[in-house]
């Protein structure tokens, strides 16, 4: 929601009597590792902000600032949108009329999905009910924090400092929480299933009746930890964990599948609780994530309310470039009648662009930017997109079958179901990429970053790997064959494929 532009006859946003320029902390490592990260000099400072201040204003933003808190609150999110800006600073910048806001509307579900949190102080913030799915939360302070019934599926949250947090009945399916201190957090039900948890401190957390199903808990510190009930099977590294001291029960599922014994836990020094046998625990399940592109975007001028179509195919960079952010569907409809009519857009600035299901195939758009920008369903068979940037770009379902994206940057793009096969892309960046279900068969990804990639249920018959990294990438389920290519240049085989929870598939 925009509050200048549906509410102007009720209030002025008090944001206009100010500027904000606001520099993004990034993580530690992802800020020295990652080549595709831009700093910006002038922007290299903490928020500040500029303007005239007398004790009248400060009473009227404040009471200005409330008030389209609470209208956003009183108005359910509208799916398919990304995170209220406003909202945002709210949070950030005034937590008193956050928690007001809050709890004049306690029931409302707050729509945050993607929001650009990193290292923000949100102690004590209550985001019960907030949906967060894809946030970026990495460095955060969340100690103490309210997250109760909160929907943190798909989040970046490394090296989040959780102390003493109320995750109960949270779901934080495939969430990232490498590092994150949570000692003493409260995550019973809550559902974890498939979130990376390699070296997290959860000291004398309560995980109880917890789905852990399929989560990666390599030298997680689990001591003291309530882990009765909680549900293991599948997980990846339990054995390294540590679990001294931690209560273990009947109830709680191992890593295969079968209930915790006696001598299971004290293998592994944890104390085993004798309790009545109960029903596995059904855990809170959210609406399926509403992604930017997921509801249509007709604002009413699109081809089907529009007299005719498309006479003369745009022949000028500048005509195709306006026809194509004007109205995908009509430039869908000028490109299936004109084929042959070459699409040479390099260097395009796209970012944020509405584009679900555009025809691209074969366009020459090397160089271009598409962060942020949704292009679920595109058709970007064959295009020339060497050297872009798809940075956090929804391209769910995108068909990119043979096309050229050497040096491009996916850094956290969600490729799910995405169809790259037979695709060049040595040398691209696809840390924390999410590939899973996608079909990269014969794709080339020498020299790419797989770092923290997500590539459980990807097709890698036959792909070339030689060359890439790979740490913390997530194989589950891959298919690898002989014909693919290890990071070593040798071909795969079992022996590699299976410890890393991967199919390997003989011809």
């Amino acid at each position: 929601m925009n509050p200048d532009k549906f509410y102007p006859y009720i209030i002025q946003s008090p944001f206009k009597e100010e500027s904000f320029t606001t520099y993004r902390h990034f993580p530690y490592f992802y800020r020295n590792h990652n080549p595709y990260h831009r700093t910006n000099a002038a922007t290299d400072s903490k928020t500040h902000r500029s303007g005239i201040n007398t004790p009248g204003m400060n009473l009227k933003r404040s009471l200005a600032q409330a008030f389209l808190l609470a209208a956003c609150f009183c108005t359910a999110p509208t799916p398919g949108l990304a995170a209220d800006p406003e909202a945002i600073k709210m949070l950030i910048n005034n937590r008193e009329q956050w928690h007001a806001a809050r709890q004049s509307n306690p029931g409302k579900t707050i729509d945050l999905n993607k929001a650009k949190l990193d290292d923000a102080n949100l102690e004590g913030a209550n985001l019960s009910n907030v949906s967060l799915v894809r946030a970026e939360l990495s460095g955060a302070n969340l100690n103490r924090a309210n997250l109760q019934r909160t929907n943190l599926s798909m989040a970046f949250i490394k090296k989040a400092d959780m102390k003493e947090a109320d995750l109960s009945g949270a779901s934080l399916v495939k969430a990232n929480l490498k590092e994150s201190f949570m000692k003493g957090a409260s995550l019973s039900r809550a559902n974890l299933q498939g979130v990376n948890l390699r070296w997290s401190q959860l000291e004398a957390a309560d995980l109880s009746g917890a789905n852990l199903a399929g989560t990666v808990l390599f030298e997680t510190n689990l001591q003291h930890s309530n882990l009765k009930g909680a549900n293991f099977k599948g997980a990846q590294f339990l054995d390294t964990a540590d679990l001294n001291g931690a209560s273990v029960s009947g109830n709680t599922i191992t890593a295969s599948g079968d209930k915790a014994t006696r001598s299971w836990a004290s293998m592994r020094k944890a104390r085993f609780v004798s309790e009545p046998e109960t029903a596995p625990p059904v855990y809170l399940t959210p609406p399926e994530p509403v992604y930017l592109s997921d509801q249509p975007e007709d604002d009413g001028t699109s081809a089907k309310n529009r007299s005719g179509s498309v006479k003369n195919a745009p022949q000028s960079r500048e005509k195709q470039q306006a026809l194509l952010i004007d109205d995908v569907e009509t430039w869908n409809s000028m490109r299936s009648k004109n084929p042959e009519l070459p699409i040479t857009l390099k260097q395009e600035k796209l970012e944020n662009a509405r584009l679900r299901g555009v025809n691209l195939q074969q366009a020459s758009m090397a160089g271009s930017d598409f962060e942020d920008a949704n292009l679920d369903e595109a058709l970007l068979n064959g295009a020339d997109f060497s050297g872009s940037n798809f940075q956090k770009a929804d391209m769910k379902g995108a068909k990119l079958q043979g096309a050229k994206l050497q040096k491009a940057n996916f850094d956290r793009t969600f490729l799910r179901e995405a169809d790259l096969s037979n695709a060049d892309l040595t040398g691209a960046n696809l840390y924390g990429a999410m590939l899973a279900g996608a079909n990269l068969r014969g794709a080339d990804l020498s020299g790419t970053s797989l770092f923290d990639a997500d590539l459980e249920g990807a097709d890698l018959s036959g792909a070339i790997l030689k060359g890439a990294n790979m740490m913390d990438t997530n194989l589950k389920n891959a298919i690898i064959t002989p014909e693919t290519i290890l990071p070593s240049g040798k071909n795969a085989t079992a022996d590699w494929a299976i410890p890393k929870g991967a199919i390997f598939r003989k011809p």
